[in-house]
């Protein structure tokens, strides 16, 4: 299947999330509550920042093209001002400078190596993997065709991320309280 075709299909059946991966539909569960508060959290954060500086538009959950035959849907991403022209009307049709994966149970491999690389070779500038169960979030920066740097913080640490760095996070606020 192609990403145009996939595009066509609609919304998804309840209770799951489809991607296109190699022309092939990849579903996965709905999100658990521990990383739905790690993603609105973290959004709500990214938001307010972006916002107050005009910097450009974040977004959730948002098909984007990375291929011919490849959708994906990264829980954020992020557009400077001069780059929303790859927003369009029914998916992102260009690179995001920032793709944001929050881990659940199920997509560690996934977002970890084969979103890890796909990202890289589509050319997305930052991309920061979040663990809600460990409290970790780890940043990369797209350096020569790869991810490297990977800044780390975890549990209530404040750290400042690329392409952010003027923002502080205080990463004990993104884990959901038990």
């Amino acid at each position: 299947m192609t990403a145009r075709q996939f595009l066509e299909l609609g919304e998804d059946p309840p209770g799951v999330r489809l991607e296109l991966v190699d022309g092939e539909i990849a579903v996965s569960p709905s999100p658990l509550p521990r990383h739905s508060y790690t993603v609105v959290s973290l959004a709500a954060l990214l938001k307010n920042h972006i916002d107050q500086h005009d910097l450009g538009e974040l977004l959730m959950d948002v098909d984007t093209i990375f291929g011919e035959h490849d959708v994906r849907r990264p829980d954020l991403l992020f557009f400077r001002k001069s780059r929303r022209h790859f927003i369009g009307e029914k998916a992102i049709e260009g690179p995001p400078d920032l793709c944001i994966e929050v881990l659940s149970p199920t997509s560690g491999r996934t977002d970890r190596k084969e979103k890890f690389e796909q990202y890289a070779r589509g050319k997305v500038k930052h991309y920061w993997i979040v663990d809600p169960k460990v409290f970790t979030v780890e940043a990369y920066s797209l350096d020569g065709g790869k991810y490297a740097g990977g800044v780390r913080g975890s549990r209530s640490d404040v750290i400042k991320l690329p392409p952010f760095t003027k923002l502080r996070i205080p990463l004990a606020q993104l884990w959901r309280p038990k």
